[in-house]
């Protein structure tokens, strides 16, 4: 979700640039730094970011620069017309003080002003520019969650071949832990009562299944995938389905009665912890 993003917009002589940058954040989370004139805009460009992004926090800043060496300043006529009628009767008054001077007129006070601006176009030209730059912005997200879903899915491709290597050790794990529980029934018998040897029976039985686990694990990468693959926002899904594959893996881990499942419970949660890191960058 980390990303920049920048668009210019200009209206006549007045340049609108908008940046927008953002960071990780469970939830959506936006800021506005607008110049005062602009402040109006601030419900339709929170509008604009709600329907382009889902999770991150998001600062949105707004300038306006004015070009003031190209701007061609308005002329007040009747200001003008002003000066020049009292020009004229001083030059009539006082025949010495000549004809009015043109450069009087113009730098007389109130005669020339500033354009005023457009605050429509202004709004407009804000609205534009921020649509380019989260065009801008959703474009570069895009192609960066193109690479985590591949990081994403090669993660679960080692897990699936660590389950199906776990899987091809059971029968042989299987048969050390009959072994095991035989041995373990011979020292029950000769010092317990028959309630002692079902209890020991049913917790050798617990302690040594974790088909269970491997099967839920198998259904939580296939939810991944899906979720990779629906063309929506799947951060916060892809989170849970972290939390629910690492469940699994630690309750291997606490059934773990032979070096092979020690190994691949290991494995599990150390790729498990990289793509939830990554996660962390999905909308």
């Amino acid at each position: 979700m980390t990303g920049f993003a920048a668009a210019s917009v200009t209206t006549g002589s007045t340049t609108v640039t908008v940046e927008v940058r953002t960071v990780n954040s469970r939830y959506l989370d936006v800021h506005f730094r607008l110049p005062e004139n602009l402040r109006s805009c601030e419900p339709a460009l929170k509008k604009s970011v709600q329907g382009r992004l889902a999770r991150g926090k998001v600062e949105l800043l707004l300038r306006c620069e004015h070009d003031e060496e190209n701007t061609v300043p308005s002329i007040n006529s009747q200001v003008l017309e002003r000066w020049r009628a009292a020009l004229v009767s001083v030059a009539k008054a006082v025949p010495e003080a000549g004809t009015p001077d043109p450069w009087q007129l113009i730098n007389a006070p109130g005669v020339l002003s500033a354009t005023p601006i457009d605050n429509e176009a202004l709004t407009h030209s804000a609205l534009t520019a921020t649509e380019q730059a989260l065009d801008a912005l959703v474009r570069h997200r895009s192609e960066e969650g193109h690479q985590l879903a591949d990081f994403i899915r090669s993660r679960c491709v080692q897990v699936r071949d660590e389950l199906g290597a776990l899987r091809r050790h059971i029968p042989e794990l299987q048969a050390s832990r009959r072994q095991r529980i035989k041995d373990r029934i011979a020292e029950v018998v000769t010092e317990a009562s028959d309630t002692r040897l079902e209890e020991e029976l049913v917790l050798w039985a617990q302690r040594a299944d974790v088909e269970e686990e491997m099967d839920r694990m198998d259904a939580h990468l296939d939810a991944i995938e899906t979720a990779l693959s629906g063309g929506e926002p799947c951060g916060r899904r892809l989170d849970f389905l972290m939390q629910e594959l690492n469940r699994e893996a630690n309750t291997l881990s606490s059934k773990s009665a032979s070096l092979p499942t020690t190994s691949s419970a290991v494995e599990f949660k150390v790729l498990i912890e990289q793509m939830r890191e990554q996660i962390q960058n999905i909308e």
